[in-house]
């Protein structure tokens, strides 16, 4: 009698551990075309993330399709509200701002000349200050590519002008990174979805709305980041961009720390500008662009290039299509510009393509993969990931309707501009539990593995 029940128990024992694994393992169904690359990722003891491998090409998490309802559900229609943020995030930003980490300078406002303006006579340039604006480079931001390289970059998208675009690189075989607005994700799904999952481009933040961002709150800098990079996260199988561009080129010390220290984001900017964001409006023509590029291209090679260029109307996708040619011929690298520093577009990506690894709540406080088995045993739910303030799982829940906004922002001083029309519907629902530091996201149900856990503990209780 003991013999069998104690083989009762081990067999209800084997059967909860291969439940578990086999829904792990079967909760999302899609495979992601993406490239690989050497050094994908942060390195191990990196800061920004605890340690929960998976072997899939997502993060596990089932999410909803890229352009339903569901998917878009839960997102600012416009300009986020700083008092309805995800609480991780706020406290995320206080814990920073505690630590001293983000500069209490003031927010800018816009001066007569268009351009960001400081109170009390506080210069631009210094180093308290250092706005990208007036073309001062904080330490760790990225401006110049290496030599001979040069770091092919777009602004903008995805809008109905990006596709041309898409399938020129496409068919060249090239790469390339798409700083993406958030609200121009939430209009053009299919666009999106032909950078990501058609050509494997890399996809990196550019704000939700397109502003100036140190005219922003704290609060108001964290939003625009964070439902962007949320929505990233959300619609290419869990993946966390490393990158970010200041819309208008406009970052400071203050917004840059923001970045970095809530969301683990690196600021990369450009050391040439074609101003072709202005070709439909006239301040610049199509020969002036081939003019700038056949200079710059025929030029030294170092530092390498990164030139701010745009998918923002048909003239600016053809003028790069035109200029391309050169690259080639006078001998440059060509290297989507989240490549170029060797350490790949996403914080969480291995080097054979999966997501495993993602940030805790507070960069610098990293959870342990005894934490995450610890979350998952105790709750009697299978952990996912771990997740950041700025990924955690959106289930839309309801259908009340948050009213129709349009949200029209047009570029203008060297700057780009997002067009677009979203509807917000739904609330987003924030399923974790709170355990070792880390957010825990669960995205199945526990009953297969509760189901068998009760066996077996009954098995062992008729052995007592």
């Amino acid at each position: 009698m003991v013999s069998l029940t104690l083989s009762f128990v081990f067999t209800a024992a084997s059967l909860s551990l291969l439940c578990t694994t086999s829904a792990a393992r079967s909760v999302h169904s899609e495979t992601f075309n993406k490239r690989l690359a050497g050094n994908w990722y942060h390195s191990d003891d990196h800061p920004a993330y605890s340690l929960f491998r998976r072997q899939e090409q997502t993060d596990g998490v089932t999410y909803p399709a890229v352009g339903t309802d569901a998917w878009s559900a839960g997102y600012p229609p416009s300009s986020p509200d700083p008092d309805d943020l995800p609480q991780a995030w706020v406290d995320a930003l206080n814990a920073a701002v505690s630590a001293g980490n983000i500069p209490d300078i003031p927010q800018s406002t816009m001066g007569s000349d268009g351009e960001p303006a400081y109170p009390g006579g506080l210069s631009p340039t210094s180093s308290q200050v250092c706005s990208s604006t007036y073309q001062c480079r904080t330490p760790g931001d990225i401006w110049d590519a290496p030599d001979g390289v040069f770091g092919a970059s777009f602004d903008d998208g995805p809008l109905p002008t990006s596709p041309k675009l898409y399938t020129f690189l496409h068919d060249n075989k090239v790469h390339a990174t798409h700083f993406m607005i958030g609200v121009n994700i939430l209009e053009n799904p299919d666009v999106f979805s032909q950078a990501f999952d058609t050509n494997g481009d890399d996809i990196a933040v550019h704000t939700w709305t397109h502003p100036y961002m140190t005219t922003l709150s704290n609060l108001e800098v964290v939003g625009e980041l964070g439902w962007t990079m949320q929505l990233i996260h959300n619609s290419t199988g869990g993946r966390l961009p490393r990158y970010w561009r200041p819309p208008y080129g406009d970052s400071d010390t203050r917004v840059g720390a923001i970045a970095r220290e809530v969301f683990g984001l690196t600021t990369i900017v450009w050391n040439q500008d074609t101003d072709d964001w202005s070709l439909t409006t006239g301040g610049t023509t199509p020969s002036k662009v081939h003019s700038a590029m056949s200079k710059w291209l025929s030029g030294p090679k170092s530092p390498g290039l990164i030139i701010l260029e745009h998918e923002l109307s048909d003239m600016s996708v053809q003028a790069f299509i035109d200029a391309y040619p050169l690259i080639g011929q006078h001998g440059w690298k060509f290297v989507s510009v989240a490549e170029v520093s060797g350490d790949g577009a996403y914080q969480n990506v291995d080097s054979d393509g999966s997501v495993n690894e993602v940030p805790s709540p507070v960069l610098g406080e990293s959870a342990s993969d005894e934490d995450a088995s610890s979350a998952s045993s105790s709750a009697g739910v299978a952990a996912i990931s771990v997740s950041s303030n700025a990924t955690d799982v959106m289930t839309a829940t309801g259908a009340s309707s948050t009213g129709d906004l349009t949200r029209t922002s047009n570029g203008n001083g060297g700057g780009e501009g997002a067009s677009s029309t979203a509807t917000g519907s739904g609330t987003p629902k924030l399923q974790d539990t709170q355990t070792g530091g880390a957010r825990r996201l669960f995205a199945m149900p526990a009953w297969p593995t509760s189901l068998f856990s009760a066996i077996a503990v009954f098995g062992a209780a008729i052995l007592a």
